[in-house]
């Protein structure tokens, strides 16, 4: 049975040093023997990067990796603004969770999954990061073309004590069903090939994330792990205890705060532990190549989407509320667990 969350109204104003750790020593054996390696391995070999104008060097990484690092994404008044922000949701998110239990693993939380409309475009910070002048001439490149979507904005974050790797998983496959343990019917993605022929690894990329860093990516916090090149594999993706030593230090760090990870979705990647004493957040925004949709729930008020920029308009007009009292801000009671 599915613990129950507990209320955790003092996460409102803990330090934030102290908002992890919960139920978790920091200094047990097992826990510094993790760290001693990481602080000693972690990392990705070669991992390169590029700057907001490099357009052509970031669309030719991001085609031969599944991803592009660009740094200098955001301005450092944008970049306080979010870093703020996500402090904020989080705790807001936390205060629903007093063992840290998490939506995402044991102390590891996705934005998006405790929203009541999946999305956080209902705050201005969010907003924010639809249309970035450092990263719509990327997404243009890399589409070829202006007209793609957005398809929403979240994000994650993970709390110091999360000890644990999240199994490398892609974040879109080929449409399949499922039935749960309570006997739902569940249909999870769009494309089918009825031949046989063809999978969605096959074509150009279906969608894109752009993750936010609002802290530096250190060997320590939680950097996120990504597999180059497995976009567009077609091998089963590793269980923990399968994936080579390799895999779980191939982490995007280190990696400056104020950078964006701009990543094919198709591509493997997963959390990894943050044995350090700071929050680790990474907001996104999600978009739509112009040739793919899929099912979009209304997720921005007016007064925000009004506030956008043309393009930004244009792009997220599949996710404004024509009436502000049709969608349900702010988080679910069971924050999507």
């Amino acid at each position: 049975m599915m613990a129950t969350l507990q209320a955790d109204l003092g996460a409102y104003e803990a330090d934030p040093r102290e908002l992890g750790w919960v139920g978790r020593d920091r200094s047990a054996t097992d826990v510094a023997a993790l760290r001693d390696h990481l602080l000693a391995s972690n990392g990705m070999i070669g991992l390169e990067s590029v700057r907001p104008h490099e357009i052509d060097d970031a669309v030719r990484l991001f085609r031969r990796d599944g991803f592009v690092l660009v740094v200098d994404a955001l301005a450092p008044d944008q970049l306080r603004t979010l870093h703020e922000a996500c402090m904020r949701e989080a705790r807001e998110i936390l205060s629903r969770d007093r063992e840290r239990l998490g939506n995402r693993g044991s102390h590891r939380y996705s934005f998006g999954s405790a929203s009541a409309s999946r999305h956080l475009l209902h705050l201005p910070e969010w907003a924010m990061l639809v249309d970035l002048p450092t990263v719509t001439p990327i997404l243009c490149a890399i589409f070829g073309a202006d007209d793609y979507q957005l398809r929403g904005g979240g994000g994650d974050f993970c709390l110091p004590g999360a000890t644990e790797y999240q199994r490398l998983h892609a974040d879109m496959g080929d449409r399949r069903r499922y039935v749960t343990h309570g006997g739902r019917e569940i249909q999870t993605g769009s494309f089918q090939d009825h031949t046989g022929r063809l999978s969605v690894r096959d074509l150009p990329p279906p969608s894109i994330t752009c993750n936010f860093l609002t802290v530096d990516f250190t060997k320590l916090n939680g950097p996120t792990r990504q597999i180059p090149g497995t976009q567009q594999s077609r091998e089963p993706i590793p269980a923990l205890d399968e994936e080579p030593e390799w895999m779980r230090l191939s982490t995007v760090c280190p990696a400056p705060a104020g950078s964006v990870l701009i990543r094919d979705v198709r591509a493997w990647h997963g959390g990894t532990p943050n044995l350090s004493d700071e929050l680790r957040a990474i907001p996104n925004a999600e978009y739509w190549a112009p040739w793919y949709r899929e099912e979009q729930r209304p997720s921005m008020p007016q007064s925000i989407w009004s506030t956008l920029s043309d393009h930004g308009r244009r792009i997220s007009r599949g996710l404004v509320t024509l009436d502000d009292d049709e969608v349900t801000f702010g988080y679910r009671d069971d924050i999507g667990r």
